[in-house]
């Protein structure tokens, strides 16, 4: 039963259990968190869960003669991954709110968001448990509930963007900026807080930067502000629907990444190595960040090892290359919008369609089971510590893993309905949302009709005492 068919249902009509019983359409599950008419948000999405699972194979595939390869690449590419994805996803969020906000109640958009988001939020507990437990030392349960992952994050975006929404667009880019810009100074103070022992420091560290602090809530939250503008710039095109309107938003988005790019790169041009504590860089040092604040930068170490084929050192990390950083957050924002904005023209504007944009449309459509389903095999070419595939390897082999969970997600939706997965259950939590709203909705109207009955009675009660 699709979305569009529910609103004329009464959904209070069927029992809960028999309602998630029914069969969800496969357009549905695909659909769960896309924008519909805006194919090249799957396409980017698709391509950046590609990089995401190319980028963890790496890492644990590539032989230690390779592996510098993981480090040099990967610290320019980031920007097609987990920031990438989380704008996306708070993109299309925003879109879905105001594509519904006409014909759907304010309730059922908001229980749909809240349930999603907190689905995911679920999930990534889950994760967290399992992979703070064996990746990172000095945490146990149940402080390993909580971390900063890609998925806690998109979760809890999910909810943010609902309520930047409800500020205007200058408000939205002041905090979104502010955030940003505070981020470095507030995480260091936290940071060297926590060393001293101070208990509110610990705390406070723990629920934003988090022992996972891979998207850590400061500076990341300022996405779900920054990308709630650009969604509306989105709906806004989409609703008018011309080529005008399309090479408008094209020209918005392209200026403002280059713009934000260019910002990110002159405020981040100062390089960084690994340390135990801040030390601020200039234009003639190198400063130093903590490992377990910022544990992007151990990709500098990655790039310099030494090898028979690779004897290049680096000095440094530039900081707009470092996950977490203000700079970085600007770049990555900024690359966000360029790439977007290229892949609209191409897709939405100048229609262009072929097997290879077909694949990714598919894969950023089922791309949260992909992320999860990945890690399954990710140990398998391990050994001793060390990955056991040279380039030439690792490059058909990645291919076929590709294409491998790509074949398992299209049978698992179009043969068993996708159930178990998890766009499935965002489906089906959405669909309780719905219900819920519905529920009270009605329970209201029925609350008032009781009302109006009491005072029909009282004014017949009355009328009788008068004539008596």
């Amino acid at each position: 039963m699709s979305s569009e068919e529910d609103n004329e249902v009464d959904l209070d009509s069927i029992p809960l259990f028999d309602y998630l019983k029914k069969a969800i359409p496969v357009e549905e599950l695909r659909d769960f968190s896309s924008s519909r008419r805006i194919g090249s948000i799957d396409f980017v999405k698709g391509v950046a869960i590609v990089m995401i699972m190319i980028a963890h194979t790496a890492g644990a595939w590539l032989v230690p003669s390779w592996i510098f390869l993981y480090g040099v690449v990967f610290s320019f590419l980031d920007i097609l991954g987990p920031s990438l994805f989380v704008f996306l996803s708070a993109l299309s969020v925003v879109f879905s709110i105001r594509r519904r906000k006409e014909s759907t109640p304010e309730k059922v958009i908001r229980n749909r968001i809240f349930s999603r988001g907190l689905m995911i939020i679920v999930i990534a507990v889950i994760f967290n448990i399992v992979s703070i437990e064996f990746t990172i030392p000095g945490y146990s349960f149940p402080l390993t509930i909580w971390g900063w992952n890609i998925l806690m994050f998109i979760g809890a975006s999910q909810i943010f963007s609902y309520y930047a929404l409800k500020l205007s667009k200058v408000a939205r880019a002041t905090i979104g900026l502010v955030i940003i810009f505070a981020s470095d100074a507030v995480r260091q103070f936290l940071f060297q807080g926590k060393a001293a022992g101070n208990l509110v420091s610990e705390v406070l560290h723990y629920i934003i930067t988090s022992p996972s602090p891979m998207t850590p809530l400061l500076p990341w939250i300022s996405i779900c502000f920054i990308s709630s503008i650009f969604g509306e710039y989105l709906f806004e095109a989409m609703m008018g629907g011309t080529k005008k309107d399309y090479k408008k938003l094209f020209r918005t988005f392209l200026n403002w990444g280059i713009f934000l790019v260019l910002a990110g790169i002159f405020l981040g041009r100062n390089s960084y190595i690994a340390g135990n504590e801040f030390i601020a860089a200039t234009d003639f040092t190198i400063g130093t960040l903590p490992l377990n604040e910022y544990p992007h930068i151990v990709l500098l170490e990655t790039a310099n090892m030494d090898t028979f084929i690779h004897n290049i050192k680096y000095p440094g990390m530039w900081e707009f290359l470092i996950r977490g950083r203000a700079p970085n957050m600007i770049y990555n924002l900024g690359a966000a919008l360029i790439l977007i904005a290229l892949c609209f023209y191409l897709v939405d504007i100048k229609r262009k369609m072929n097997n290879f944009i077909s694949m990714m449309n598919y894969y950023g459509k089922v791309s949260l089971s992909l992320f999860l389903l990945h890690f399954v095999f990710i140990t398998i070419f391990r050994i001793s510590g060390f990955g056991a595939l040279d380039f030439i390897a690792y490059v058909f082999v990645i291919f076929g893993y590709l294409g491998f969970w790509g074949f398992v997600m299209y049978i698992w939706n179009e043969f068993y309905s996708g159930a178990g997965s998890p766009e499935w259950l965002m489906v089906q939590i959405g669909r309780i949302g719905q219900k819920t709203g519905k529920t009270v909705k009605k329970e209201i109207l029925i609350i008032e009709e009781e009302i109006k009955e009491t005072v029909q009675k009282i004014k017949k009660d009355t009328k009788k005492d008068s004539k008596n």
